[in-house]
C-alpha cells in the first residue's frame, strides 16, 4: 500500500474520512495525530491514479497540505 499524511483542519477530519472511505477498496483513512490533525492515507497500488485524483480535489477543498511520513510503503503480512 502507498502511505501518505496531510495535515488538515480538525474540523474536517471526519468529513474528509467519510468522502475517502466512500471509495470501496481505494483507500483507509486513519488519524496520526487528532491534537495536529495529521491523516494517514493508504492507498491501494491499483487505484494510485485514482487516489491522487480524488486527493488533488480535497487538498483544494478542504486545505490539505500533504507532509513527510515515517514510511512511503506498506506491507503487508
Amino acid at each position: 500500500m502507498i502511505m501518505k499524511w496531510f495535515k488538515i483542519n480538525k474540523s474536517d477530519i471526519v468529513l474528509v474520512q467519510f468522502i475517502i472511505e466512500g471509495y470501496e477498496g481505494l483507500a483507509t483513512v486513519s488519524t496520526i495525530d487528532p491534537k495536529a490533525a495529521i491523516l494517514q492515507v493508504l492507498i491501494m497500488p491499483d487505484f494510485i491514479k485514482d487516489a491522487e485524483s480524488i486527493l488533488d480535489y480535497l487538498k483544494d477543498r478542504f486545505m490539505m497540505e500533504e507532509v513527510p511520513s515515517q514510511n512511503t510503503r506498506v506491507s503487508l503480512c
